[in-house]
């Protein structure tokens, strides 16, 4: 297990965990997206992120989480969602994807705690998170279902059937900017 003697948990006014993740591609075209071994359990696979720094903003905890824990650099692009989990934890998390310019050979969480890093389309990553780690998995359902990295069309996608669900996301090159919508079946997106 990851331990960092300085790190504070921070939460936010419901009491969830504030929480900070990114889908990191290869390239813009969002096919292969990186995971990352899990601290508690090495032969299992993860969407690399964690806890937020007290006064952290969510775009810099997502870029400081991937470079700790999948040693990579890159383009912070949107905002995929806030996704919260409240089965055995209660965590909310900012959820961005980022496209990877820089990899580096060796990176804290490898030398430290021995983690790997793997490349998985994005198919078969849904596959190897969905048996223990389903928040994951959503997280790149949601990226099929959601903005176009491309065209920046909305398409609506289907509420998801558990306690996991994202608040909001956009289809901007920024955190900050072009809201996805959903609508109802009979409108179409501006």
């Amino acid at each position: 297990m990851k331990l960092k003697p300085n790190q504070t948990r921070t939460y936010d006014g419901d009491g969830f965990k504030k929480r900070a993740a990114c889908l990191c591609f290869k390239n813009e075209r969002e096919e292969e997206v990186l995971l990352v071994s899990s601290s508690r359990h090495p032969d299992q696979w993860i969407v690399p992120g964690g806890g937020m720094e007290p006064e952290e903003e969510p775009c810099g905890a997502a870029v400081r989480e991937v470079f700790e824990e999948a040693g990579v650099k890159g383009k912070l692009g949107r905002l995929l969602g806030v996704f919260e989990q409240n089965q055995d934890r209660k965590h909310r998390t900012y959820v961005y994807v980022l496209t990877v310019t820089e990899t580096l050979e060796d990176w804290e969480d490898s030398v430290n705690i021995g983690r790997k890093r793997e490349w998985f389309t994005v198919e078969e990553a849904i596959k190897v998170l969905q048996s223990h780690k389903p928040v994951h998995a959503e997280y790149l359902r949601r990226l099929q279902l959601s903005c176009s990295p491309t065209n920046g069309n909305s398409i609506l996608p289907t509420p998801p059937t558990n306690d996991i669900y994202p608040h909001y996301g956009t289809n901007a090159n920024t955190p900050s900017t072009g809201m996805c919508w959903a609508l109802p079946a009979d409108r179409t997106a501006p």
